[in-house]
């Protein structure tokens, strides 16, 4: 990697999982363009011998976006986390993110899932992240990006790409048309995900041609006190996860945060 590159101002950019990144192709070109160092990384592992398939996807999509090829980490692949289990795996996590971040000098940008009852590993990512960035003095500079959330619908329905009011003001930046086609042809590089993305693409592509922008939020540590939303969230409506048993997750690695803080002062 060039030296320039090392040195320069970081953009920062954190997935639960491969494809994740769908949520913020404008910001990683927009940061690439302010010409900062734009670093990405992945907190979980493909399930079901997917794992290699669904890396090399998203880093060919990175890769062509001109991100550098070091600057993605797979820390799932590292850390043995796979896919829909990161809400049980949060003290390891949490580590890995703490350090990962401290690793950069200058950091202008963080993105990361936003806190939306979505998929329990968005939130979970969430949560970690905002608690390592605070603790880094990162919380200026973080914000959170919505990929799904069931927020007033019912059943199978979500909402895609529409940031939640209870997350604060949305930063919104249009995105021009040939950037429009460009994101809209990258989705059909997952064919890994194709039964997702069966779903998913027609709200992406309806977003794009109504709204055509990036929507950010800031991130605020009061909020991770709050149900996401009323009513089921997703993953519950999927059963995949629990409110009760994320709030547990979360109260555990507090707790032995706090238990580890206290025996550092005990020293």
């Amino acid at each position: 990697m060039p030296t320039n590159a090392i040195n320069a101002p970081a953009a920062l950019f954190l997935f639960a999982h491969q494809d994740d990144e769908y949520g913020v192709f404008q910001a990683i070109e927009a940061s690439l363009r302010l010409g900062r160092r734009v670093a990405c990384a992945y907190l979980t592992a493909g399930a079901h011998g997917s794992a290699a398939r669904r890396n090399a996807e998203s880093l060919a999509v990175l890769t062509g976006m001109g991100v550098a090829a070091d600057d993605v980490v797979f820390a799932g692949d590292q850390l043995g986390i796979v896919d829909g289990t990161l809400p049980r795996h949060m003290e390891t996590a949490g580590a890995w993110l703490a350090d990962w971040l401290g690793g950069f000098q200058r950091v202008e940008l963080i993105c990361v899932t936003a806190w939306e009852g979505g998929h329990h590993d968005h939130d979970a990512l969430h949560f970690l992240t905002a608690h390592a960035a605070a603790g880094l003095g990162l919380g200026a500079p973080l914000r959170q990006y919505s990929l799904y959330n069931a927020f007033q619908r019912s059943g199978p329905w979500f909402n895609v790409l529409a940031p939640l009011a209870a997350n604060g003001a949305v930063e919104r930046s249009a995105i021009g048309w040939p950037a429009r086609l460009r994101h809209l042809a990258l989705l059909g590089r997952y064919p890994s995900q194709w039964k997702t993305w069966l779903g998913l693409f027609p709200f992406v592509l309806w977003h794009y041609l109504r709204h055509g922008c990036q929507q950010l939020q800031p991130v605020a540590l009061a909020r991770l006190d709050q149900r996401p939303h009323d009513g089921p969230l997703y993953y519950e409506n999927r059963r995949f996860y629990t409110w009760d048993a994320m709030q547990r997750d979360m109260a555990g690695w507090l707790a032995a945060q706090r238990e580890r803080a206290h025996g550092g002062r005990q020293q």
